[in-house]
């Protein structure tokens, strides 16, 4: 036990001495133009680089996201339908559909799933 100390000790100074060389060693650049830039196959760009985002495009992709990860839910619970009881397995599913369409009718209700207002 005590070999294994002394062993992850000696690895722990010889990569921190390492990582201290290399930090003095290495080449320090400052902020250059031709860093600082976009670079677009050698050319500068002639717009610039943040363009508007559609923030209704956002709201459609997180709620996108949301009920695929529910769907991955629903998933094991049709493998695991031969295992339970019925009845439990009813009920469980039966409450996690109902939360997901209440959550669908108020998204729906707010205006989320609209494309174009």
């Amino acid at each position: 036990m005590l070999i294994l100390f002394f062993t992850s000790v000696i690895i722990m100074i010889i990569t921190f001495i390492l990582i201290l060389l290399l930090n003095l060693i290495s080449k320090k650049t400052f902020m250059d133009r031709e860093k600082s830039s976009p670079f677009e196959c050698g050319f500068d760009p002639k717009s610039s680089a943040r363009l508007p985002f559609s923030l209704q495009f956002f709201l459609i992709a997180v709620i996108f996201l949301i009920f695929d990860v529910e769907i991955t839910l629903l998933l094991p619970l049709v493998v695991t339908m031969n295992l339970t009881n019925l009845m439990n397995y009813f009920i469980v599913m039966v409450f996690f559909l109902i939360i997901l369409i209440l959550g669908l009718f108020h998204e729906w209700n707010q205006g989320a799933l609209n494309w174009a207002n």
